[in-house]
């Protein structure tokens, strides 16, 4: 599949990964990156979306940084370098956002999308999921193993369409006292919705990854495409 160009709401334009499916009308998804970059597993993910029916862009977010990271998960050089790279990305943590709107709006007005777009996210993309559904007008949003977000669950009253969050119980880089903020905030409201795995640690749903439980990541995979699907058809 072939990357597109995005253009910058701050200038300067950015890279996506794009897959497409068979129909000629689809709802879009913005597949939101881990710290890795949009590497085969981002890639493999927005193939898999785009063989359920939709158009899927993977937009490189690290690339104020450095265009075109592609990490795995493989060996300690490269956990240096994506923690390297989020931690350089986080104080534009906003700017990031911004360009999530951009491919959201991007893919709205793409050949072959019916107008709806969702976001979906994985660990830092976890957290820009729930950013997502609190900034922009993406109009369903889903977060695996989000991290961080208790430190801005202030902004949650911006949730006005359907948030799904998937919350690892073992997740170390969100500890119970995370969680249990989380679902204090969230969980009155009727937008968002909160599925807690049980004994599962961070990165569960990562094929091929050490933390990868096909179970649980079946159930949460199940589980978002009833979601998404009713958000946008």
């Amino acid at each position: 599949m072939p990357d597109i160009t995005i253009d910058a709401a701050d200038g300067g334009s950015f890279s996506a990964y794009l897959a497409t499916p068979e129909q000629a009308s689809a709802p879009a998804i913005v597949v939101i990156q881990e710290i890795f970059g949009v590497n085969q597993v981002m890639r493999d993910l927005c193939d898999t979306f785009a063989a359920q029916g939709y158009l899927a862009a993977c937009p490189d977010l690290f690339w104020r940084i450095e265009p075109g990271v592609q990490l795995t998960d493989q060996s300690p050089e490269e956990w240096d370098r994506a923690f390297a790279l989020m931690n350089a990305f986080l104080p534009d943590f906003e700017k990031g956002v911004g360009d999530i709107q951009a491919t959201i709006s991007h893919m709205r007005g793409a050949e072959g999308c019916n107008s709806k777009v969702g976001a979906v996210g994985y660990c830092l993309g976890g957290s820009l999921a729930y950013a997502a559904a609190c900034f922009t007008d993406a109009d369903v949003s889903v977060g695996y193993y989000p991290v961080k977000i208790e430190d801005s669950l202030e902004n949650a009253s911006n949730i006005s369409h359907p948030l799904m969050l998937h919350i690892a119980e073992a997740d170390g880089f969100c500890p119970p006292d995370a969680q249990a903020q989380i679902k204090e905030a969230l969980g009155g409201n009727d937008q968002v919705t909160l599925h807690t795995y049980p004994g599962i640690d961070h990165a569960f749903a990562r094929i091929g990854g050490d933390n990868y439980h096909a179970e649980a990541a079946a159930l949460a995979n199940q589980r978002s495409q009833a979601f998404l699907t009713a958000a946008l058809g």
